[in-house]
């Protein structure tokens, strides 16, 4: 029946004489979306609107499922394209339309046409009342409910005249790429997928980094990551995860510093890499999964000692959530049951027993002093060391 869909898009209609890039940039990530599907396509535009046109057999589904992952799209209308044509053949097509797409015509509803086209011979309102009342002529079990319809037909009148009744959300946001670009963190549990998904969904385009501690941490643990980034990248666009190998610093940490703090300066090297890669790769920003009080490097003292590090901003989208909160978005991105495997990641492996909650700045920087040795020489070994993968969604 469906051999063309309209993308509607929300916040980009607002961006005035930019809005062209917005779109531009949507119609790349709806290219993304498509690639691997074994369809043949054509993606084109008019002002306020995207079109995706296929030829051939394609699965309707899958589509659909496809188009669910780009953001900056609200809403998907699978939808049948006329010739602009006399009112008396548009009602033919559209009783045509209503009869194959609801077989079951005990109903109610309303059309809701627009003339984009001011050349048409007849205006929105003789359009609705006319098209309403063909088919109530042709389908006599039909009713009108202007107010709460179980069908809502919609007659667009362009260049060529859109017919169409559903519109299946999309999961808003804005265009990756759009709002320039961020490194995550990137461990193997469940927040910091979700946080990766959260900042792509506001048009940030993302890398990652993933601070792996071999033998202490598998290579199964190194694929968990690698499988979830798989998963962000359905949204975020292809990932360049960069896979540090972060066990001599760790251990040096760990024979050089109280235990009670080593949670705290381990992550601080975290993010010191991380950003020197975020700044060699023209990141913006480093993002983290972390959430006000969920563990004891994420308390608000934690933070703040952590932050001192960094001259980026660090975007932190889950700091007010709780974990139901977070499971939730990461059952609703495929996320979870990856996240969930129990292979350890280098943060639970090297934990103390006994965490220090609110550290303090000047001593931990008094502590670091013990790391002056060796510590500048291991971080650039495990820069120039590092693995650098693309991670690409699965077709």
């Amino acid at each position: 029946m469906f051999s063309s869909f309209i993308i509607k898009y929300a916040e980009i209609g607002v961006k005035g004489k930019n809005r062209y890039v917005f779109e531009d940039a949507l119609v790349n990530q709806i290219k993304y979306s498509l690639m691997g599907s074994g369809t043949t396509y054509k993606v084109s535009k008019t002002p306020g609107r995207i079109f995706v046109d296929f030829e051939g057999e394609f699965d309707f589904d899958d589509v659909i499922e496809r188009f669910k992952h780009v953001f900056g799209i609200s809403g998907i209308c699978p939808m049948v394209r006329v010739d602009n044509k006399a009112p008396e053949e548009l009602y033919k097509d559209v009783i045509e339309y209503f009869d194959k797409v609801y077989p079951d015509k005990k109903k109610t509803f309303k059309v809701k046409a627009r003339r984009a086209n001011k050349g048409y011979p007849m205006d929105s309102m003789e359009l609705n009342a006319e098209i309403g009342g063909q088919l109530l002529d042709a389908f006599p079990e039909l009713t009108v409910d202007v107010h709460n319809p179980e069908i809502e037909l919609v007659v667009e009148v362009r260049d060529k005249i859109y017919i169409y009744s559903e519109t299946i959300p999309g999961p808003g946001g804005m265009p990756v790429g759009t709002n320039g670009k961020a490194m995550l963190l990137l461990s193997g549990g469940i927040d910091s997928p979700v946080a990766g998904y959260m900042i792509s969904k506001r048009g940030v385009k993302i890398d990652a980094v993933y601070f792996h501690a071999p033998p202490y941490t598998s290579e199964r643990a190194k694929q968990k990551v690698v499988d979830l980034a798989r998963y962000v990248s359905k949204y975020s666009g292809p990932i360049n995860l960069h896979v540090i190998n972060f066990t001599d610093i760790q251990l040096y940490i760990y024979e050089k510093c109280p235990h009670e703090e080593l949670t705290i300066i381990m992550r601080r090297y975290m993010m010191k890499i991380a950003e020197m890669i975020a700044e060699e790769s023209e990141c913006q920003g480093l993002i983290t999964g972390e959430s006000i009080g969920q563990v004891a490097s994420q308390t608000t003292h934690s933070l703040l000692v952590t932050n001192e590090v960094c001259k980026l901003p660090v975007f932190r989208p889950l700091i007010g959530f709780d974990k139901e909160d977070i499971v939730a978005i990461s059952k609703k991105i495929d996320t979870y049951e990856t996240s969930i495997q129990p292979y350890e990641d280098c943060c639970t492996i090297f934990v103390a027993k006994h965490p220090v909650t609110k550290p303090n700045l000047n001593i931990i920087k008094k502590h670091e002093e013990n790391l002056s040795e060796k510590i500048d020489e291991m971080v650039k070994e495990a820069l120039d060391t590092r693995e650098v993968l693309l991670i690409k969604r699965d077709n």
